[in-house]
C-alpha cells in the first residue's frame, strides 16, 4: 500500500446565476427522486439540478484548484 497513490482532493460545486457558489458531495443525487434532487440556492432561492450544473474542482500540486469537470 505504500506505492499507492494518494486519493485526489476534489470539490463539487453548483454556480447559480446569481453569483452564489455552493458545494455538494460526490454522490448527492445518487438516491432520491427526481425532485428531491434539486438544490435551492441560498441566497436567490433558484432550483439547480446538479446533473447540469455541477463542476468537479481538483486540487492540483502547484498548490491551486483547477475545474475538471463541468
Amino acid at each position: 500500500m505504500a506505492n499507492d497513490p494518494k486519493p485526489r482532493l476534489r470539490m463539487h460545486i453548483v454556480p447559480c446565476s446569481c453569483g452564489k457558489s455552493f458545494a455538494v458531495s460526490e454522490e448527492f443525487d445518487g438516491k432520491g427522486s427526481s425532485w428531491s434532487r434539486y438544490l435551492i440556492c441560498p441566497e436567490c432561492g433558484k432550483r439547480h439540478d446538479p446533473k447540469n450544473r455541477l463542476l468537479e474542482l481538483g486540487y492540483q500540486a502547484e498548490g491551486f484548484w483547477n475545474v475538471e469537470k463541468c
